[in-house]
């Protein structure tokens, strides 16, 4: 009974890990109509960021990993090589949201935020390294100023919408029975609860 438990998890995170990889395939076709407005977005952040908290570490960063090479292969989006830097960046934010709401305490909305700034740092963070190793293979330069831009900047309207979209989404799952936001330790309340 067990095994069979085990593989109908298992083939439910898969079925979410594909959907969410075809969201993320799709999504930037709604933003990217306006370039500008589009890049600033970051449509394939969400799908990302999404499927570490829902599926896990190695789910989230699989299909982070995948999506700009999938979207590069089948469209000539996102540029390369800035695309290998965004692999590496969505990668680390569907690893890091994944590690970080999988161990934490409770899955409440302060683990959910949590969980996003810190895989929101840290995937900024790699983009940020890779970015460096890649414009250094290329023999171009990658400023502090440009890490700055594309970091925090230019990415602010997406880092909103990051913070607003996913606690609604994951909280409209909770209130559907889809996943369960709580405690996780016997006889511990999520502190949000207790309210």
């Amino acid at each position: 009974m067990f095994l069979v438990e085990q593989t109908r998890i298992q083939i439910q995170k898969l079925v979410i890990s594909a959907m969410l990889l075809a969201v993320g395939i799709v999504l930037p076709f709604f933003t990217g109509q306006i370039p500008r407005i589009g890049n600033m977005l970051l449509p394939m952040h969400l799908p990302a960021l999404v499927c570490g908290l829902l599926c896990g570490w190695q789910y989230g960063g699989t299909v982070g990993g995948g999506l700009p090479l999938f979207r590069y292969a089948l469209f000539g989006m996102p540029p390369m090589p800035n695309g290998i830097a965004m692999a590496f960046e969505l990668a680390a934010y569907g690893i890091l949201a994944g590690i970080c709401y999988s161990r934490s305490r409770w899955n409440c909305m302060t683990a959910l935020y949590r969980s996003l700034f810190i895989a929101m740092i840290g995937g900024r963070v790699v983009w940020g390294v890779a970015s460096i190793i890649i414009m250094g293979l290329s023999k171009s330069v990658f400023t502090w100023q440009m890490f700055i831009a594309g970091a925090c900047f230019n990415a602010i309207p997406g880092i909103i919408l990051q913070l607003l979209f996913i606690p609604a989404l994951m909280a409209a799952l909770d209130k559907t029975g889809v996943i369960s936001m709580g405690h996780r330790v016997k006889n511990v309340k999520c502190p949000e609860k207790n309210r």
